[in-house]
């Protein structure tokens, strides 16, 4: 399967509200360079998000914006079927699959219904096992 990046987001503050849309992001083993989160867990270095799951907020009736579920990647193919372990490769960099998303009281402050909604619609976060590396929107993502 392939697809594409179709947006990206960093956090920059405490509140988690301040979040950017870069054009690009710079990553290594350590997560996303300039990211409030770089450096504090490898395990969960980088949020991968589906389009799918704002299709799905929209069908129970729920509007968000993109980057509200929390998303360093937003992209138009679901790796919500990968297992830890498994790889991607987003534009150049290869990212290995360690967890789903847990569900978190800041998902419910933006929607309550959001938690059992996206019990497993999340997202999906990863590793950089290649880098440093450069992720840009427009990248392909092959899963």
């Amino acid at each position: 399967m392939q697809g594409k990046v179709v947006t990206l987001f960093i956090t920059k503050d405490d509140d988690n509200k301040t979040r950017q849309r870069p054009q690009e992001i710079q990553v290594d083993a350590a997560g996303i360079i300039g990211d409030k989160f770089y450096a504090k867990d490898e395990q969960r270095a980088i949020l991968i998000t589906a389009t799918d799951s704002y299709k799905l907020t929209q069908k129970n009736n729920i509007e968000i914006e993109e980057g509200s579920l929390g998303e360093n990647l937003l992209v138009d193919v679901s790796p919500y079927h990968l297992l830890p372990g498994e790889r991607l490769t987003v534009g150049d960099t290869v990212l290995e699959i360690t967890q789903n998303c847990t569900l978190c009281k800041g998902l419910s402050s933006v929607n309550a219904k959001l938690p059992k909604l996206l019990k497993n619609d999340r997202g999906i976060f990863a590793k950089v096992i290649s880098g440093p590396a450069i992720i840009k929107i427009g990248d392909a993502v092959k899963i």
